[in-house]
């Protein structure tokens, strides 16, 4: 396996904005706290992404039905789904100066009952003492999902099954894509979304 990035510009990767908005005090509160109970950057990164797999609810897994986008937005409902998620944790990453970007997976929603293929959402972030990127997924872990953090070998929510018509993605983007921003736009309520998931990519169409 081996990454992108998707610019070479690394301030790309450490940009905030109105869904990346890491200057909300809440946030800047959040990080600073994990932030002073860290020994070394790394374990900041590993704090920071297990706050958010683990703190913040997946929205289907509590049945939450509120769609939320920004990472503020996240951090205040204690819920989202996997590309809000993602957002909140870039968000946390890139107000400590870690450079963080985006990834999409496309995989099948579910095998039995929606057997249609769509995009997940995850992170990457660079590592400085090692001199890499690796990727990152906060999506929540439940039974069957149990992604973790390692330096030493990726463990994400979902296998990849290509059998099947699934896409791994291993191009980092430095902002959420914006097909996917758009379905949240027009889509109310994540039960509206269910039915209007993203399937294919603004960077890649």
């Amino acid at each position: 396996m081996s990454l992108a990035l998707y610019s070479d510009n690394i301030d790309e990767y450490m940009k905030k904005d109105d869904i990346v908005n890491f200057e909300n005090e809440n946030i800047t509160q959040l990080a600073d706290s994990l932030f002073a109970d860290s020994d070394s950057e790394v374990e900041y990164i590993k704090k920071a992404y297990e706050f958010v797999r683990d703190n913040i609810s997946h929205s289907a897994d509590v049945n939450e039905d509120i769609l939320i986008c920004s990472a503020s937005e996240v951090l205040a409902a204690g819920h989202g789904i996997c590309f809000a998620k993602s957002h909140l944790l870039a968000a946390l990453l890139r107000c400590k100066s870690i450079p963080s970007g985006f990834c999409y997976q496309k995989l099948i929603l579910d095998d039995e009952t929606a057997p249609v293929l769509v995009y997940h959402g995850l992170n990457a972030v660079y590592i400085k003492e090692c001199k890499t990127w690796i990727r990152l997924d906060a999506r929540g872990n439940k039974e069957g999902v149990n992604a973790q953090f390692s330096l030493d070998r990726e463990q994400l929510a979902f296998p990849v099954r290509t059998e099947k018509g699934e896409e791994d993605g291993f191009v980092i983007y430095p902002d959420p894509d914006i097909k996917i921003l758009e379905k949240f736009k027009n889509n109310k309520t994540r039960t509206e979304l269910w039915d209007d998931l993203p399937t294919e990519l603004g960077y890649i169409s």
